[in-house]
Parts: C-alpha cells; sequence; structure tokens
C-alpha cells in the first residue's frame, strides 16, 4: 500500500509539471507569433509603397494659403501632395516686402541671390510616375515665389500635363506659369490655372477643380 500511495505521488508530481511546461510553450507561442506580427508591421510602415496615383499636386506656401488650395485640389482630384521647402527657410523678417533690407526685397533686385537657392528635396519619388502636376505658389511681385524655381529648373517634365495656380492678395496669375514654363525648358503641356485672391474659399478651389482635366 505505501508503495501504491508513493508511486501515485510521483506520477501525480510528473503530470504537473508537465502541464506547466506545456502552458509555458504555448504562452511563449504566443509572444513570439505576436512578435513576428508587430515585426512585419513596422518593416511595411518604414517602407512605404508607391501610391500608384497619377497627379501630383506641388506647393509653395510662405502664409498657409497656398497650402489650403494645394490641399483642397489633392483633395479633389486625388492627387499625392507634396511641399516646397527651401534649405533655408525664409522666416517672418526675411518676408517683410516692405523693408528693402529683407531677404526677399534683396533676392528681388538681385536675381543671381535667387538663382543660389535650394530645396531640401527637389525631386519627388516616382516622379516618372505621374501624368499631371499642378504646382502651386503665391504670386511675389507679379511672378511665382522663386523658391518655385528650383524645382522646375530641377525636374523634367516630358510628357507631363502642368497646370499652375496661385494665391495673391489682388494679382492676377499674369505670366507666371509662362515663366515657369520657360525655366522648364518648355518640356510638357503646361496651361495656366487660376489666382484665388483674398480669402480662400474651399467652395471655389473645388468648383475650380473639377473643371480641370
Amino acid at each position: 500500500m505505501k508503495v501504491k500511495k508513493i508511486l501515485a505521488l510521483v506520477m501525480g508530481a510528473l503530470l504537473a509539471v508537465m502541464a506547466a511546461g506545456c502552458g509555458a510553450d504555448e504562452s511563449s507561442g504566443a509572444a513570439a507569433s505576436s512578435g513576428k506580427a508587430a515585426s512585419s508591421t513596422a518593416s511595411s510602415s518604414e517602407k512605404p509603397q508607391a501610391s500608384g496615383k497619377k497627379a501630383l499636386v506641388v506647393y509653395y506656401s510662405d502664409t498657409g494659403r497656398t497650402e489650403q488650395v494645394a490641399k483642397d485640389l489633392a483633395k479633389a482630384k486625388d492627387a499625392d501632395l507634396m511641399k516646397i521647402e527651401p534649405t533655408q527657410k525664409y522666416t517672418k523678417d526675411d518676408l517683410d516686402y516692405n523693408n528693402p533690407d529683407s531677404r526677399v526685397s534683396k533676392e528681388h533686385d538681385d536675381d543671381t541671390l535667387r538663382d543660389k537657392i535650394t530645396l531640401k528635396t527637389t525631386m519627388p519619388d516616382n516622379w516618372a510616375d505621374y501624368e499631371t502636376v499642378y504646382i502651386g505658389y503665391p504670386i511675389w511681385w507679379g511672378i511665382a515665389a522663386w523658391p518655385m524655381n528650383a524645382f522646375v529648373k530641377g525636374n523634367d517634365f516630358t510628357g507631363k500635363h502642368v497646370v499652375t495656380f496661385a494665391t495673391a492678395a489682388s494679382s492676377p496669375l499674369g505670366s507666371s506659369g509662362q515663366l515657369l514654363k520657360e525655366m522648364a525648358g518648355s518640356k510638357g503641356d503646361w496651361e495656366d490655372g487660376t489666382c484665388f485672391t483674398g480669402r480662400i474659399d474651399d467652395a471655389k478651389v473645388a468648383e475650380w477643380a473639377k473643371s480641370l482635366k
């Protein structure tokens, strides 16, 4: 009897150890599976895939008004969005048009200074995939804000349909689009869009977007 009791106790202890071991393996397996899933997700997010979109809205904005139009247009046209950023960002003092010693005033008076402006990014990702490019900018002294010059000079618009648009207090689009076309070597099919003056009306931007091909 004593031997049977001892054997029963030993068997019970072994079963308990085995059960605990199985439980630990299942927990470890779940954690490993979860870890692999998290690793896979992180890897995917670090390497975004091409959007597959055929239109791109490129814009430079110094006060946010052109950015508002660009975002409305991108939404209406289901287009990708790219913000032009000068390597040396313009400060509020730089943009004081009434000060002859401000950066923007000096650049206006000396076009060689405009040629020295560089961008953080000049060529968009997947540039070759875009068929239509919308280019937006504020009007400075009747022409496109010159940070846009570096963008059009730095890209090949061959085979692309380009539509320009602008924002201003009261100025028209004028010859700003034509001048950019010339800087681009007249490559591509360029179309003058419109200039939004005064307060930006989202509904008007959407209406204009619908009128475009």
